[in-house]
C-alpha cells in the first residue's frame, strides 16, 4: 500500500512539540515522528513507513485485534480524543505507556490523521524492575490505567485494599505521574502515630508549646509543600485529630501548635487505608465529612490472589531486591507452588515468603522445597493477611502464634520483630489486628 504524504505544516507542528509524537494515517502507517520520539523511542532506526502496532508492539495486526484497546479504532467510533494505557516494546525494555490521541479530519477525499502522544508512565516498568509497581495481569492493568488518568490531577484520592498490596506504592506513582513530581512525597505512617504526638507531627511546634519543645519544628505539611501528603492507614487517625485534618483539608490553612497565626498548605493530599471506613463512619469512629475530602478518587488495589498470572514477574523482581548479589530464580515447581497459595498477606507476605526461602536454598534455583519450608514458618504471621480470606482456622491458630512469640520475648516488639524477619512497623500492625479480633471488640 502505498505510504501517504504528511502535510508539511503537521510535520512542522510535531517537530515543534516537547513530548514524543507521532503522526500517522487510517491505515496505521507512520507518517512523521518528532524528534522527541525518536531520542525516546527510535534512536537508531527511522519508525516512518512502519505501522503504529509493529513498532509499538511488534505485532502484525492492529491492537484491537490481538487484546489490547486501539485508540484509533476508538477515535474512529468516537470522532474524539482517546487515551489508553499500553505495553509497549522500547529501547529501554518493555514499559507503560500513557497514549493520548488526536483524530484529524481531512478534506474531501483526504485521508484521515492521527496524532498520537506518548508519554511512559513513572514508577510502573513493564519488566521485572527492583523499584516500582510491578505486573501485567489485567486487574493490575485497570489500576495502572486508573493512576495514569488521576495522577496528573489534583484529586485526593483515596486507595482502599487490603495489607500489603502495596498502596504506597502506588501513592508513589500518583505522585510522580502528577506536576508536583519534582516536589517532596511526605508520609504519614498514621498507625504509629500516638494520639497526643499526632498534631504536632503534623503540623509542627512552636517553642514552648508543650514540655519538652525547645525550639521551633516545622511538621510534615511544611515538608510536603509544593509537593504531595500520604496519609497511610487514615482509618486509624484518632476522632479529635480527623477534625483538624478536615480543616486542612477545607481552608488549605493550618496552625502549629502553641501559634495563632494560621499558614497556608500547597500541598496534594492522597490517603490509604486497609478498613472498612464506611463501616467506621456508620459506627462513627470516622468522620463522614473527612471521607468525602479525602475521598475524590477512591481506588480499590487488588489482593494478590487476584493477579496470580503476575507471580512469576514479582518474584523475579523481588528477589532481585532481596538478595543482589545472587542470580536467584524460582523453579518451575516452586512456582506452582506459590500459585497454590492464597496470599492472604498480599505482595508484603510474598516478599517475606521469598526472603525466607533464599536463606533455605544454596542453589541459584529455589525448588519446591525451599517454599515449604518459608511456607511452614508463614503461620506465625498469619494475623495481618488472613483477615477476610474466609479462613478462620488459619486466623486462629495466626493470632495464638503470635501471642504466643509475643509472650516468648517478654513483650519486646523489637526482638519479636527481627526474630519474625518483619519490621516494627508491620508487627506493630499486626498487634493493632490482634487487639480488634479480641472478644467485646
Amino acid at each position: 500500500m502505498p505510504r501517504a504524504t504528511a502535510p508539511d505544516e503537521l510535520v512542522a507542528f510535531l517537530e515543534g512539540l516537547p513530548e514524543p509524537h507521532i503522526l500517522f494515517d487510517a491505515h496505521y502507517r507512520i507518517a512523521a515522528a518528532n524528534a522527541a520520539y525518536r531520542r525516546q523511542f527510535s534512536p537508531r532506526a527511522s519508525v516512518v513507513g512502519r505501522t503504529c502496532h509493529e513498532v509499538s508492539h511488534h505485532i502484525s495486526v492492529p491492537c484491537d485485534q490481538a487484546g489490547e484497546s486501539c485508540p484509533l479504532a476508538r477515535a474512529r467510533q468516537s470522532g474524539q480524543r482517546e487515551r489508553v494505557l499500553h505495553l509497549h516494546h522500547t529501547p529501554q525494555g518493555r514499559a507503560y505507556v500513557n497514549i493520548e490521541l488526536v483524530p484529524l479530519k481531512g478534506g474531501a477525499g483526504a485521508p484521515g490523521w492521527f496524532i498520537e502522544k506518548m508519554e511512559p508512565l513513572r514508577g510502573a516498568p513493564g519488566e521485572a524492575s527492583p523499584q516500582g509497581l510491578i505486573g501485567r495481569s489485567a486487574p493490575f492493568r485497570a489500576l495502572l490505567e486508573l493512576v495514569a488518568r488521576v495522577g496528573p490531577s489534583e484529586a485526593s484520592v483515596l486507595l482502599l485494599g487490603e495489607s500489603g498490596t502495596g498502596k504506597e506504592l502506588v501513592a508513589r506513582a500518583l505522585h510522580e505521574a502528577s506536576p508536583r513530581a519534582g516536589r517532596a512525597l511526605v508520609v504519614v505512617d498514621c498507625a504509629s502515630l500516638p494520639e497526643s504526638l499526632f498534631e504536632s507531627e503534623l503540623f509542627g511546634h512552636e517553642k514552648g508549646a508543650f514540655t519538652g519543645a525547645h525550639a521551633a519544628r516545622p511538621g510534615l505539611v511544611e515538608s510536603a509543600a509544593g509537593g504531595t501528603l500520604f496519609l497511610d492507614e487514615v482509618g486509624d487517625i484518632p476522632l479529635t485529630m480527623q477534625v483538624k485534618l478536615l480543616r486542612l483539608l477545607e481552608s488549605g490553612t493550618y496552625r502549629r501548635v502553641g501559634s495563632s497565626e494560621p499558614r497556608r498548605a500547597d500541598l496534594r493530599v492522597i490517603a490509604a487505608t486497609h478498613r472498612d471506613l464506611g463501616t467506621m463512619i456508620a459506627q462513627e469512629r470516622f468522620r463522614a465529612d473527612l471521607y468525602y475530602r479525602i475521598a475524590t478518587v477512591p481506588i480499590a488495589l487488588p489482593p494478590l490472589r487476584e493477579r496470580r498470572d503476575d507471580l512469576p514477574l514479582l518474584a523475579q523482581a523481588l528477589l532481585a531486591r532481596l538478595a543482589p548479589g545472587r542470580r536467584l530464580v524460582l523453579g518451575a515447581a516452586a512456582l506452582r507452588r506459590l500459585a497454590a497459595h492464597p496470599f492472604p498477606g498480599n505482595v508484603r507476605e510474598l516478599r517475606n515468603l521469598l526472603e525466607r526461602a533464599a536463606l533455605f536454598s544454596d542453589a541459584e534455583e529455589i525448588g519446591a522445597g525451599a517454599i515449604e519450608r518459608a511456607l511452614a514458618a508463614e503461620l506465625v504471621l498469619a494475623p495481618a493477611g488472613a483477615r477476610g480470606t474466609g479462613a478462620p482456622p488459619l486466623r486462629a491458630a495466626g493470632r495464638e502464634a503470635l501471642r504466643e512469640a509475643l509472650a516468648r520475648h517478654s513483650g519486646n516488639r523489637r526482638a519479636l520483630a527481627e526474630s519474625l524477619g518483619i519490621s516494627e512497623r508491620t508487627l506493630y500492625r499486626k498487634l493493632r489486628e490482634l487487639d480488634d479480633d479480641a472478644p467485646g471488640r
